[in-house]
């Protein structure tokens, strides 16, 4: 069992993903509030769903190049493996937000322990998904 994320200022979009069938869906939307309750309600989804590992998304320029969300990612996935003690890999994520914009994603209820929060979000959990999905597909069978 895998977790993905797509780390936010605002938002952290979250995914669940089992590499023996190699697929991903969208698991919902955890508010970044503050570091405490980030990473409480992540420490939730761990408990309920005991990933093996966790797949963060890194935000790069379009060359390729860091900016400033991608040391942000970078220090959350470093967070997180400090925190929960569970490997983490990131994957490219360049164009993971523009994909779940454009694929018009429906809205669905918050699965356990995610929140959806008002209009306008629902990409975030569906970016999280397509990373996660391009790690299953690039690595996991590799």
């Amino acid at each position: 069992m895998l977790l993905g994320f797509d780390y936010g200022e605002k938002r952290i979009g979250v995914a669940i993903g089992n590499s023996l069938t190699g697929s991903a869906r969208a698991l919902g939307i955890v508010e970044n509030r503050d570091r405490q309750y980030r990473f409480d309600e992540i420490g939730k989804l761990i408990a309920a769903w005991q990933p093996d590992t966790l797949i963060v998304g890194l935000p790069c320029h379009p060359d390729g190049a860091p900016h400033a969300m991608t040391q942000l990612a970078r220090r959350f996935g470093n967070q997180l493996n400090g925190r929960f003690d569970l490997p983490v890999v990131w994957v490219d994520e360049r164009y993971s937000s523009v994909a779940a914009r454009d694929g018009n994603v429906p809205r669905r209820a918050p699965q356990r322990g995610a929140r959806r929060p008002g209009p306008g979000t629902a990409i975030d959990d569906e970016a999280a998904r397509i990373i996660l999905q391009q790690y299953l597909d690039d690595y996991a069978h590799a």
